[in-house]
Parts: C-alpha cells; structure tokens; sequence
C-alpha cells in the first residue's frame, strides 16, 4: 500500500493557480485525475464490450422476480458486515435493525432469497466500513477511480479491504460447498449489480457532457449523504413497536 501510495503522488497533477480553477479544484477533490479518468476509460471499455453485454444477456435470462431473489439474497449475506459497522459507528439501533432482518430472511426468507423482513418493517439500510471510518471523521482522501471496481477514495479503498475482513462468507472451511457457494454468491451478486445499474449507466454516458465528471460528482454527493444519515441517526434503541407498547 505505501509502495501505491507513492506511485500515486508521482502522478499527483500541481493544483492550478487561478482562484477560480483551485476553488473548483479543491471541490473535486480529484489530484490524480489524469490517471483516473485512464481507469475511467479503461472500464468504459470493458463496459462496453464485456461486462454491459453480459448484464444485458442476463437481464434476458433470468425472470425478473428471479433476479430481485438473487439481489436480496446477496444483500441478506451481507448483512453481517452492515451489523459490524453499524456497531462500529456507535449505532445499536441500526444494528438492531440488521441483526433482526439477518435472522429473519435467513429462516422465514429461505436463506435471503425472500425479504421477509422488510414486510415486517425492517428495511434495509446500507453501511460499510468507509461510512463508519467517516462517522469517526476520517477524511476521505482523494478522490480515485479503480479500474472496473469504479468509483473510491483512499479512506473507502481501505474500508473496503476492512469490509472483506468483517464477512464471515469469506472465513467459509473447505468442503460441503461451502467455498463453492461463497464463489457463486460474489459472482452472482457481481453481475445482478451490474445489471441493476446498466440503464442508469447507458443514460449517464448518452446525456452527459461529461460521464466521467457526472459520476464522481454523484458518488461523492451520495458517499457525503449516507455518512450524514448515519451520523444524524438518533433513534432509541428499543424498536418503536415496543416503546409504543
């Protein structure tokens, strides 16, 4: 990672003098730009000729209520990590609420191929260590684009290296499947995001003047939005069913 880190700053770009240019610079947050928008392009291509047809010919494929089976069944082997982090940032509520809907959708739902617990008011609700570290005020540090992988920063890079360690999914023991379920579920959930986000991704690159610019706009703006959801999120830490009781 240091041996990164310093490839990086080789490649960090001078900020500009003007006023005006530094403001709208420093707003960005984007030092390596010229090496990102390298990886941006790199998977623009990929996209184009690799992954947007897959997604689409699975799209084809699969029944639609088969694929938001296969979403919910990803989200639900995630849930562990949501509940760590929810831990995480101080949050027993939100911890609570993930706890309860991986206990529920892990009997009632089949194992997460149904979310039963969303009709029974625990709805979802995203976290990840990035989040958490920027609840603890960990800044984000520049802006990064990872090639395929997407949108980052360095403090969600690391968060994300966290996140593998917080999956119990990836601690599975050889033998009974097991490693071979943990394979198949990445994958599957791999490829049912690319296919939940392929027509929003066509109308960015079709409408916008500048893709690349548009996104990392909206990751950041999403990223800064989550982070303040959970920083603001007060509520007792008994449900409301039971306090109303």
């Amino acid at each position: 990672m240091a041996l990164g880190l310093l490839g990086l700053a080789a490649c960090a770009a001078p900020p500009p003098t003007d006023p005006d240019a530094l403001a709208e610079y420093k707003e960005a947050n984007d030092k390596y730009e010229k090496l990102n928008r390298k990886g941006f392009d790199l998977t623009m291509w990929a996209n184009k000729y690799t992954l947007r047809p897959v997604a689409k010919a699975y799209i084809w494929a699969v029944p639609r209520p088969l694929r938001n089976s296969f979403g919910s069944l990803y989200q639900t082997m995630n849930e562990p990590v949501v509940f760590f982090n929810d831990v995480g940032a101080g949050k027993p509520r939100r911890a609570g609420d993930a706890f309860v809907r991986w206990c529920i959708n892990m009997t009632a739902g089949i194992g997460g191929l149904i979310d039963v617990a969303n009709y029974a008011g625990y709805t979802h609700h995203d976290n990840d260590a990035g989040l958490t570290l920027a609840t603890w005020g960990v800044p984000s540090g520049p802006y990064l684009f990872l090639p395929v992988l997407g949108p980052s920063s360095f403090r969600d890079g690391l968060g994300y290296g966290i996140d593998v360690g917080l999956s119990p999914w990836n601690y599975v023991p050889r033998g009974y499947g097991l490693l071979t379920f943990n394979w198949a579920y990445n994958i599957m959930g791999t490829i049912n995001g690319m296919a939940t986000n392929v027509d929003a991704l066509d109308q960015v690159m079709k409408d916008s003047l500048d893709p690349y610019a548009t996104i990392r706009s909206a990751y950041q703006q999403q990223r800064k939005a989550m982070a303040e959801a959970i920083k603001n999120d007060h509520r007792a830490t008994v449900p409301d069913w039971y306090s109303n009781r």
